[in-house]
């Protein structure tokens, strides 16, 4: 009369199916959800704790060939060489603000207040988290150009036209 599907599975293979989908589901998920969050936030920086070298002075820059110049304030502090901090401010408005520590690099925007944050070196496409290595005598990452003379700087990019110009005191 009725013949059984053999292409059916047994209620123990729909239990597997369920669970592969769902940690496939999970996989590719996380890393949307979490915004490029893998680090939870690092804790805050008091630059007045002892150790602390701080550095402020005025930049320009401009993140792609389409956009404005903008200029603003630059603060580079350090704390050895094992925690960085970074910021560049328009007025009293934190534009970027940014840190290295040992366990990896965090960089916020004010303007939309979203934070990136990852385990290890922070990516080149972030040329305010490479100022530190730069004037440390570390050579630029591949495609941007460096060049400095005392206290003045610039790094730029030619093919996306960013560039972040400026000197500290």
């Amino acid at each position: 009369m009725f013949k059984k599907n053999v292409n059916t599975p047994s209620p123990d293979g729909w239990i597997l199916l369920q669970t592969i989908g769902i940690a496939a589901t999970t996989l590719v998920l996380a890393p949307i959800v979490s915004g490029c969050r893998l680090l939870p936030p690092l804790p805050s920086v008091d630059l007045k704790e002892p150790g602390w070298s701080v550095k402020q002075g005025q930049g320009v820059w401009r993140f792609d060939k389409n956009k404005p110049e903008i200029a603003g304030e630059i603060l580079l502090a350090t704390k050895g060489d094992r925690q960085t901090y970074v910021q560049f401010t328009k007025g009293p408005f934190p534009m970027i603000t940014g840190q290295i520590t040992p366990r990896g690099w965090q960089i916020q925007r004010g303007d939309t207040n979203k934070r990136y944050s990852a385990p290890g070196k922070p990516p080149s496409r972030i040329v305010l988290l490479q100022l530190p290595a730069l004037l440390a005598g570390a050579p630029p990452p591949a495609g941007w150009i460096w060049q400095h003379h005392e206290n003045n700087w610039r790094i730029e990019n030619k093919k996306t036209g960013e560039f972040l110009e400026g000197f500290l005191e």
